[in-house]
């Protein structure tokens, strides 16, 4: 029978998380998701035994949430799944530890404390993966976390644990005899949360909205091409045909900005010889017939070194000379040399590998076909139209998930961020939608509008409040056109970035420290 118990929670935590998630509506239920969790490391049973429900109930989460991985990878998906799965059990055998020793209100703090630092390392290393993050449920409602705007996702996740812990006492005080519960607790939390909620509706509602200082007429294309042969170069010159028609459609004298997806222009040629390509052509000839408008373009190409080695992802060109593959967005009109930004935030095992692993290179494929990884930018860069009026952030797929990378383009000036994505790898699952949500939050956590370009779509308009004001379905050919407002200056999350994340990694080391003397200590006195 309490095998049974123990994996009838396992598998109800695992069923919870996974029906939280997005694009699923019954977001509330991860105030409740980690419950039976917490009811489980409270049983006596052996780690061995405990670590195993805890992977089994993070793997059905995963696996729930981004099965979707496998239409464009198999084994890359059973590798990243279960990688993933086995780090968030990390936090919950720290928990384990602390609760064991030190009892319940260190243990909760720990547990706290141990799984936003895993987000946040999750976040910033080399194989960074934040796809669950928690504070990234709400992206379906976005009215319910306009206070992003000060903490980012950290303010989400701590609010979501911190619920759960207190969801969890409630119970075991509701199971106690009449006489032995404690209602002080409770009324606490509940004055709390009414305080809470009615604070938040008041100021939001009566909060003064930023005006914008000046618009941007904007044109979106969303070509939708098959991205498994869109790098052939027999279909680029249809490609390009398809995407110079569809931006005529919707282009006009006032149009000052046009938006194609991420690797839009896929011929994978030098740097320097994008104006002179011939597959190229048509593009500067459009420019030229619209001289007050920029291309903001996705474009795969590659960028020289001459005989210095100067990346650890540069490749030999087989004469001496060394270059980099770049997944980068131009920035081009019908006057000046293009301007580029080299994606910066890599999607691990896909484009690019963490050094660690770099012995494996030879054997490394990533989604646009070439061996090996991309090179990258350093840091995020601002792209002007050619006019100066929009100040662009080019921010390339993946990068859209990182809320404070976003930010350092606002904190360059940035005044409109524009999202260009290829998504059609995992064809029409949750991913697609999954992704173009989390965009919503970076909106509120900037007060940007946002133009989102994706090949075969969900292409959209963003307002600054996260809301999707203009989309085009999937699977369509479409192009957007927008007049859309530019927010100069930045918010509080943008200011201070990820500042509740840092506050608490700096909480859990204090306290692996403090564990560490305590055992240390304990072994000396044995001596």
């Amino acid at each position: 029978m309490k095998t049974i118990t123990r994996w009838a929670l396992t598998l109800l935590a695992g069923l919870l998380l996974f029906a939280a998630w997005p694009v699923s509506t019954l977001t509330l239920l991860i105030f409740i998701g980690w419950i039976p969790l917490l009811t489980l490391t409270a049983l006596p049973i052996k780690k061995t035994t405990f670590f195993w429900h805890i992977f089994i109930a993070m793997l059905i989460w995963n696996t729930g949430t981004t099965w979707w991985i496998w239409n464009s990878t198999d084994v890359g998906t059973i590798a990243a799944i279960t990688a993933n799965s086995l780090l968030m059990c990390l936090p919950w055998l720290g928990y384990r530890t602390f609760l064991k020793k030190y009892g319940k209100r260190i243990g909760y703090c720990a547990l706290l404390f141990f799984w936003m630092s895993f987000e946040y390392i999750h976040l910033n290393w080399q194989i960074s993966w934040p796809w669950l993050s928690l504070g990234n449920v709400f992206s379906l409602h976005p009215n319910w976390v306009q206070w992003y705007e000060y903490t980012g996702i950290g303010g989400g996740t701590l609010l979501i644990v911190v619920t759960n812990i207190f969801l969890y006492e409630c119970i075991l005080e509701i199971r106690k005899p009449a006489a032995e519960r404690k209602l002080t607790k409770p009324l606490i939390a509940l004055t709390t949360m009414v305080t809470f909620v009615v604070g938040y509706a008041f100021y939001f509602q009566n909060r003064a909205v930023t005006k914008a200082t000046q618009t941007l007429e904007v044109v979106i294309v969303q070509p939708n091409i098959n991205p498994y042969s869109k790098f052939t170069t027999d279909s680029m010159a249809a490609q390009i045909e398809r995407l110079v028609a569809l931006s005529r459609q919707q282009l006009n004298s006032n149009t000052r900005l046009l938006v194609w997806p991420e690797t839009a222009m896929s011929a994978g040629d030098w740097q320097e010889n994008t104006r002179s390509n011939p597959l190229y052509q048509p593009v500067f000839e459009l420019l030229t017939q619209f001289p007050k408008l920029s291309l903001l373009s996705g474009i795969e190409m590659f960028v020289p070194y001459g005989a210095e080695k100067k990346t650890n992802s540069a490749r030999s060109d087989g004469r001496g000379g060394y270059y980099d593959a770049m997944n980068a967005a131009m920035m081009a009109n019908a006057v000046t040399n293009p301007q580029y930004y080299y994606k910066s935030k890599l999607v691990p095992g896909v484009e690019t590998l963490p050094d660690f692993l770099l012995v494996l290179a030879p054997l490394f494929e990533q989604f646009g076909g070439t061996s090996g990884g991309y090179g990258k930018s350093a840091t995020s860069a601002v792209l002007p139209t050619a006019d100066g009026g929009g100040q662009i952030a080019p921010i390339i797929c993946y990068e859209s998930i990182y809320g404070e990378y976003v930010g350092t383009y606002v904190k360059k000036g940035a005044n409109l961020l524009a999202i260009i994505t290829n998504d059609g790898w995992w064809g029409n699952t949750p991913g697609h939608k999954q992704h173009l949500n989390m965009a919503r939050l970076r909106a509120i956590e900037t007060r940007k509008w946002i133009v989102r370009s994706a090949n075969t779509g969900i292409s959209a308009i963003i307002n600054n409040q996260g809301e999707i004001v203009d989309s085009r379905p999937w699977d369509t050919q479409a192009a957007i056109k927008y007049t859309v407002p530019l927010h100069p200056g930045t918010t509080m999350y943008v200011s201070y970035g990820d500042l509740i994340y840092k506050a608490i990694l700096q909480l859990a080391i204090i306290s692996l420290i403090w564990h560490l003397w305590n055992w240390m200590k304990q072994r000396w006195q044995k001596k």
